[in-house]
């Protein structure tokens, strides 16, 4: 017959395994920072005074391409500048309250003015060469 161990008699325990088996752990994906979308330069980008007020939202179109705003009651903001097919936009704005959306081409160049001075409006103008 086997002995068998006493009640107060330490038991033996099996001895432990501190080494994990090693699996392949993924590579990290590569941490990507998503770009804003590019806007023209000198356009009122913060959108200060174009949230509340005016007459909201209007696309003016042009030979040259649509050009969409928001007038506010603190200015005018543009929301996308979009040029027809062999055309480039641009913008300038030196005030809250003025901005220039111009498209230009070989032979035309169309020029988008949205204003809130003396009230929200709009005008084109377009030059060929």
């Amino acid at each position: 017959p086997e002995p068998t161990p006493s009640p107060s008699a330490p038991r033996p325990t099996p001895p432990r395994k501190t080494d994990k088996p090693r699996t392949a752990s993924p590579t990290p994906a590569a941490r990507t920072t998503p770009r804003p979308p590019q806007e023209p330069s000198g356009a009122n980008l913060d959108g200060e005074g174009c949230e509340q007020g005016g007459s909201g939202v209007h696309t003016i179109a042009s030979q040259g391409g649509k050009a969409t705003v928001r007038y506010g009651s603190g200015g005018v903001c543009l929301i996308s500048a979009v040029p027809n097919q062999g055309f480039t936009a641009s913008t300038t704005q030196s005030a809250p309250d003025t901005l220039t959306v111009t498209f230009a081409g070989d032979r035309h160049r169309s020029e988008i003015t949205a204003t809130t001075v003396p009230s929200d409006r709009a005008s084109v103008r377009e030059t060929s060469f």
